[in-house]
């Protein structure tokens, strides 16, 4: 499966297409390597996105053409969620 359309089935990123634009600016890594939106994603590939000062790291557990909303978080573990400071106090 796509990852622009992975992260849009799984509910990471919303809509397919702000997925394919976080893909293409650069801000998606697989496996540790930069992500182009037309990559094929497979169970057990670590997904990093970085989302201004957030960046969640996932491992893909299932991948499903669709699902339900409330089975959405069943297609991936969360390995990370990191909030980024931009102040030097620590502050947000």
């Amino acid at each position: 499966m796509r990852l622009d359309k992975f992260l849009k089935v799984s509910r990471v990123i919303k809509r397919r297409t702000l997925a394919k634009e976080v893909c293409n600016r650069g801000q998606v890594t697989v496996n540790d390597r930069r992500a182009k939106a037309g990559l094929e994603v497979k169970e057990g590939d670590t997904v990093s996105i970085s989302f201004g000062n957030r960046n969640l790291t996932i491992r893909i557990v299932e991948v499903k053409e669709s699902v339900p909303a409330k089975m959405a978080k069943e297609l991936y573990e969360v390995l990370a969620d990191l909030r980024v400071s931009n102040d030097e106090n620590g502050e947000f």
